[in-house]
């Protein structure tokens, strides 16, 4: 298939704009990290674990406890999460605490959180 194909060949409406908005766009790595973010934290588990980390920072057993899961589940994706950014770690004596990295983490999860619940409401 020629390369060409897949390129729209019909003339913009407002050229100006098209411009405007093609110089605004970040780069193409800029899109796959944020792809690679909401692919993190677009799984159930991990969701999960977020809405936990939200309300207080917890431990791997905690965790499992309120989840209903092996702590060896919970640490696979707490690992996850923490490799993308997601979610730090402090140990306190012989016990690790996960909490969420920084509150951009936490302002994404809550307007994702309004956004469905909002959704919900409207049905």
């Amino acid at each position: 298939m020629p390369k060409n194909e897949f390129i729209c060949d019909c003339h913009p409406i407002d050229e100006e704009l098209v411009i405007k908005t093609k110089k605004a766009l970040p780069k193409n790595e800029t899109f796959k990290s944020l792809a690679g973010f909401f692919s993190i934290i677009g799984d159930n588990t991990r969701c999960k674990i977020l809405f936990a980390l939200k309300e207080n920072p917890m431990c791997v057993c905690d965790l499992a406890n309120v989840l209903s899961m092996t702590k060896s589940s919970i640490s696979h994706q707490l690992n996850k999460m923490k490799t993308a950014g997601v979610v730090k770690c402090e140990k306190i004596g012989k016990q690790v605490f996960y909490s969420l990295d920084d509150n951009h983490v936490f302002e994404i999860f809550d307007i994702s959180l309004k956004h469905i619940n909002h959704k919900f409401k409207e049905n």
